[in-house]
């Protein structure tokens, strides 16, 4: 029985490595592409390095449950296409003994998961925040990147291209008014970004400018100008050192959202985002199980070796538990739908047909 766990084991782990790498890989692609970015930006290296992996915990906490169900439905798919489940089941062996190795591995990946997610993938998202808002007062033009919108107090710019003096070509600047409508439109051909890294202001000094302007938000009384030269004096340090009083959900620990559940509630504040915020969590972490349950009887009843199908049915899977709990995020304002109970949804379902598929095949 040693023999046979070590070889399941064995199986499992190696693909599931190869999965974890894959899977994390793809899911840091757009950071991967923002710390290109950040260094060809003049951000040091090993300033965009850091933020890579102070981002990793989280990614980390979805792809682990992921890579675990890759695993398990091409190794179980693998088995049953070479016959060995119906060897092992015809020498005696119970498909609780088959699967029981990774009983084991999945509940340790579900407990890991749950440190991620309810501990140590927010806080790190908190420092990463952070980490851009240092960057953006050291290095405050890796803030323009070309063809990206950039918005900063109330002006929004628009860059065609970037040299490495700082000039910046094709520009196009909105000036937002208090409804959250341009009051201002300037093109300009070119401009130049001049920093003043002791009092923390950038003057943004544009070039043969064209200005629409707007008064009181009506088309009948706009009128254009030009200008030589037109400065923006932007004071980047007091934008980027402002702190909201209150982070965000997703940057709060376990700890944090719990205090902060009991405050809300003895003051009459209505408590429903938080609750779904430590629902998703804890829903999304119990992923590797829920996995376990329904991705292995599916393996054996597809009988597949090709990588494919196997891959083909985790990617629905995954799709729908992971689409199915972060729907909640949509209606978690609406506390009259209980969006922290409809996030148990896809869990219960998962678990549910799971334990019916695998009674169906013991039985057999």
């Amino acid at each position: 029985m040693k023999i046979l766990n070590w070889y399941i084991t064995k199986s499992f782990l190696a693909t599931f490595l190869m999965a974890i790498g894959v899977l994390t890989f793809g899911m840091t692609g757009n950071n991967l592409i923002k710390v290109f970015d950040y260094v060809a930006n003049g951000v040091p290296i090993m300033s965009a390095m850091m933020f890579l992996l102070y981002a990793m915990p989280m990614a980390l906490a979805f792809t682990i449950p992921w890579a675990s169900l890759v695993s398990i439905m091409l190794v179980f798919g693998r088995m049953s296409a070479d016959n060995e489940i119906t060897a092992m089941r015809a020498c005696g062996i119970s498909i609780l003994q088959i699967v029981s190795p990774l009983i084991v591995i999945n509940f340790l990946l579900t407990v890991l998961c749950l440190y991620l997610q309810l501990q140590v993938g927010p806080h790190y998202l908190g420092v990463a925040r952070d980490m851009i808002k240092s960057v953006a007062i050291d290095q405050p033009m890796s803030l323009f990147t070309p063809g990206i919108p950039f918005t900063i107090g109330d002006l929004r710019f628009y860059i065609g291209a970037k040299d490495a003096d700082n000039t910046m070509r094709d520009i196009q600047v909105y000036v937002i008014g208090k409804k959250g409508l341009p009051k201002q439109d300037i093109t300009a051909q070119e401009g130049k970004i001049e920093i003043d890294h002791e009092t923390q202001t950038m003057n943004i000094i544009l070039r043969h400018a064209f200005v629409k302007n707007e008064e009181g938000g009506s088309l009948e009384k706009e009128f254009r100008s030009y200008n030589e030269t037109l400065t923006f004096p932007i004071e980047y340090g007091k934008q980027f050192n402002a702190r909201d009083v209150a982070l965000r959900d997703k940057y709060l620990t376990f700890f944090n959202i719990f205090a902060r559940y009991i405050i809300d509630s003895r003051r009459g504040i209505d408590t429903t985002r938080l609750e779904v915020e430590l629902n998703q969590r804890v829903a999304l972490a119990l992923a590797p199980i829920a996995f376990l349950l329904l991705g292995m009887p599916l393996a054996i009843r597809t009988s597949r070796r090709e990588t494919s199908i196997g891959l083909f049915i985790s990617v629905i899977l995954a799709g729908i538990y992971y689409g199915g709990v972060l729907t909640s995020d949509a209606i978690r304002q609406h506390a009259h739908l209980f969006p922290q109970y409809i996030v148990w949804i896809p869990p219960f379902l998962f678990q549910l047909f799971g334990i019916i598929y695998i009674t169906k095949i013991a039985r057999k």
